[in-house]
């Protein structure tokens, strides 16, 4: 595979499956949940637990605005296709630092949830060959982490809150790097 085809390749995905923004978007919804479950006067444990939880539906929700956009989860003929999947399944590998956490120190499970969450963005940047992907992982995990040093315990809440709005952003980021690639695109290089 040359240089050329491997870019295109690439920007087949970003343009077939738009970014990956059924994704973010169900990701947002999930943040936002989370959020308001850290404003609740409950244990920090209990509110860990419950945001692990409201993890869950993501995969159904991206699926369903999956339908509601027309992206693509297959790019049938496309050599890097089942990249993405496997993008997708490294982020459970951190998940026993997320164990850890909610065992240890309840109080940081929010932070280190959105750390992970920005930090698995990463190679997305070069997937879907976007920059948009890349600069949002530093700025969720760093900011997160930098909220999570200063913020008393009681206002962890505040790193969900950066979350969604980083991911909001994101999401406009991608739709407008979407548009851009879909207008100059040719289906066969």
């Amino acid at each position: 595979m040359t240089h050329e085809q491997l870019n295109h390749a690439r920007t087949e995905l970003s343009v077939k499956a738009k970014n990956g923004m059924d994704f973010i978007l169900a990701a947002t919804i999930i943040w936002i949940a989370a959020t308001l479950l850290w404003t609740l006067p409950i244990p920090a444990y209990n509110k860990s637990v419950f945001q692990f939880i409201a993890s869950g539906p993501l995969l159904p929700m991206a699926f369903g605005f999956s339908k509601l956009f027309k992206t693509d989860w297959k790019v049938k003929g496309n050599p890097l296709q089942p990249l993405g999947l496997l993008l997708n399944f490294a982020q459970f590998f951190y998940f026993p630092l997320l164990v850890f956490v909610l065992l240890k120190m309840p109080d940081y499970f929010m932070m280190t949830y959105a750390i992970i969450t920005g930090a698995h963005f990463f190679p997305y940047a070069w997937f879907y060959n976007t920059k948009w992907f890349g600069l949002f992982a530093g700025i969720i995990a760093l900011g997160a982490l930098a909220m999570g040093l200063y913020l008393p315990a009681e206002k962890m809440y505040l790193i969900g809150t950066f979350t969604c709005v980083s991911l909001i952003i994101l999401f406009t980021l991608l739709m407008v790097d979407y548009r851009s690639k879909k207008a100059g695109w040719q289906p066969h290089a």
